[in-house]
C-alpha cells in the first residue's frame, strides 16, 4: 500500500489519481499520521464498498466499547449488578422524560 503526504497529494494529485487503480489503495498522511484512505470506486462497486466500510467501522466501534468495558472491570460484574445498572438507567431515563413533558 502506498503512503502519500498531504503535500504530495496537493502537488501531484493528477498523477496520484491516475495511479490509484494500479496501487489499489493509498493512505494520505499528515505529519506522518494516516488521515485518509483512497480506494478506487466505480458505480458498480460504490454500494458494496460503502457497506463494507460501515460494517468495518461498526465492528471497530464494538471492539473499542468492549475494551473500555474490560478496562473498567465490567467483566467482573455479576448478573444482579448488571440488572441493577439497567434498572437504574431506566429509572433515570424515566425521570428525564417526565421532566421534558
Amino acid at each position: 500500500m502506498k503512503f502519500v503526504t498531504v503535500r504530495d497529494f496537493r502537488a501531484k494529485s493528477a498523477q496520484l489519481w491516475k495511479n490509484l487503480r494500479a496501487e489499489n489503495r493509498m493512505v494520505v498522511t499528515s505529519n506522518g499520521k494516516p488521515i485518509a484512505l483512497l480506494t478506487p470506486l466505480s458505480e458498480e462497486t460504490l454500494d458494496t464498498t460503502l457497506s463494507s466500510l460501515r460494517t468495518a467501522k461498526a465492528i471497530a466501534a464494538v471492539h473499542a466499547m468492549q475494551m473500555r468495558s474490560l478496562m473498567k472491570g465490567n467483566d467482573r460484574l455479576s448478573l444482579d449488578q448488571i440488572n441493577e445498572e439497567i434498572a437504574a438507567h431506566r429509572r433515570e431515563r424515566g425521570k428525564r422524560n417526565a421532566r421534558s413533558h
